[in-house]
């Protein structure tokens, strides 16, 4: 197992080059090698190419660090790969020192890399995506030497939890067809049903009134802001997996999409509240009072519609309207018990997703720290990684007030996954006794109209 962390250096670089070269750390300087450079002078070499490649960049450096699990592999082994990883990841286009420690627990490689390439001239692009390309470069070599790979617990958690979950708020706009992540895979629907090439689908959205960003991503954004004015990613983490820019076009050309679209109106009609009909006010209704014909049409959907409403009681367990305020009570006391208990969940879930990343944030930092921790009178050192100083701090003293601390990131992920289960049962039941509370308010509200046109005439 092998975790990768990577820092720019701006000033201390000579005095990261004594830190890693350090001889109770490298067993006597014999896990020491290097590219391009001598490791005496690197710290020169490394600003001799920066000038004969006029390079304005402010970073003078780049230091990697590659820590293994304790006991898992040899420090000339831990080397090699170290030197592995500097051949995949900079291509012989950098210059490099790279040592091994031995002095912890557990093995660690420092590779401290020029920032500017000595064959293109130009400077190392420190970001996500050329992080992302060092771990799984690093992972790949753990499993070619057999060795275990780096949290892949946090991983698997990272990329099914990506946000705390949806709320119980933006589940019931979905139910009531108000969510405008829901609005847009409506529109994408609508858009892809319509349109028989993908430019004519991204001119539809245009006519449903979507600004589009092409980039790596399809985005959206409503021009009336429904979506809070930011653009909306077609990709499966965000809308599902029928809503990425290959799949909308897959869509276009299926031949039998028509019936797929039916299918997808059916049941987001189940999903949605459907809005009941309501009595005719007799004798306050202006239309009714002018038109006859209007107030014979009135008096048969009144009756059809307090039908519907004495079945819809019934089917709840009411046979009285005594009964019905009872059950009005009943069903708003449940409902809101139910969303005690969702508030409960979440509250729950954010601090078991607040522990994971805690214990994330301590495990990516816990070298930088523990070479603070040894030389804290090292002013240059600290201000270099002062970000990850504090992260490790404010992580540690956010895990020391959590309950959670003595549980693993496994047992965390599968604590949560339980209570992301329990949530949604609970979700559907607040949804249903949400259903039926609007139910029985329309009921009662058109049996109070009813008997009051009723008794009028």
């Amino acid at each position: 197992m092998a975790v990768t962390k990577i820092h720019p250096i701006k000033k201390t670089l000579y005095l990261a080059l004594d830190y890693i070269m350090n001889e109770d750390k490298t067993d006597g300087k014999i896990l020491i090698s290097s590219f391009g450079c001598n490791p005496k002078t690197a710290h020169l070499e490394f600003e001799q190419t920066k000038r004969e490649c006029n390079s304005k960049a402010k970073i003078l450096a780049r230091h990697l660090i590659q820590a293994f699990a304790p006991g898992e592999t040899t420090p000339e082994q831990a080397h090699q790969i170290g030197l592995e990883l500097c051949e995949r990841v900079l291509q012989g286009k950098y210059e490099y020192v790279l040592t091994t420690h031995i002095d912890k627990g557990h093995l660690h490689n420092h590779i401290l890399f020029n920032n500017v390439s000595f064959e293109t001239g130009k400077a190392y692009q420190s970001n996500k995506r050329s992080y992302h390309q060092i771990r799984t470069v690093s992972d790949d070599l753990c499993r070619e030497n057999g060795l275990s790979v780096i949290d892949e617990n946090y991983k698997k958690f990272k990329s099914r939890y990506s946000t705390n979950g949806k709320s119980y708020m933006e589940y019931t706009e979905f139910k009531r067809g108000n969510s405008w992540k829901n609005m847009l895979q409506l529109a994408i629907d609508k858009a892809v049903l319509k349109a028989k090439t993908y430019e004519e689908f991204l001119k539809t959205m245009e006519e449903f009134g979507y600004e589009i960003k092409i980039g790596k991503y399809l985005s959206f954004r409503h021009k009336d802001k429904r979506d809070k004015g930011r653009f909306t990613r077609a990709k499966a983490s965000t809308l599902g997996e029928d809503y990425t820019k290959e799949r909308i076009k897959e869509r276009i050309e299926e031949p039998n999409k028509y019936q797929i679209y039916a299918n997808k109106k059916r049941h987001y009609e189940k999903c949605f509240y459907k809005k009941p009909d309501t009595i005719v006010d007799m004798k306050n209704n202006e239309k009714v009072k002018s038109s006859k014909g209007y107030e014979i049409w009135a008096g048969k959907h009144n009756m059809k519609t307090m039908a519907d409403a004495l079945n819809e009681m019934r089917n709840y367990g009411v046979n009285s309207y005594n009964e019905l305020d009872k059950k009005l009570q009943e069903t708003a006391s449940k409902r809101q018990d139910t969303l005690g208990k969702i508030k409960q969940i979440e509250s729950s879930m954010k601090e078991i997703y607040s522990a994971i990343e805690n214990k994330n944030t301590i495990s990516k930092n816990q070298l930088i720290y523990d070479m603070y921790r040894k030389d804290k009178e090292n002013k240059a050192f600290h201000e270099e990684y002062k970000p990850q100083i504090i992260a490790y701090e404010m992580a540690m003293k956010g895990i020391e007030n959590s309950k959670h601390k003595l549980l693993s990131i496994q047992n965390l992920s599968d604590k949560y996954m339980l209570l992301e289960q329990e949530k949604a049962t609970l979700m559907e039941k607040y949804s249903s006794q949400n259903s039926m509370l609007h139910s029985l308010q329309q009921a009662k509200k058109n049996t109070d109209l009813y008997l009051d046109n009723h008794l009028e005439k």
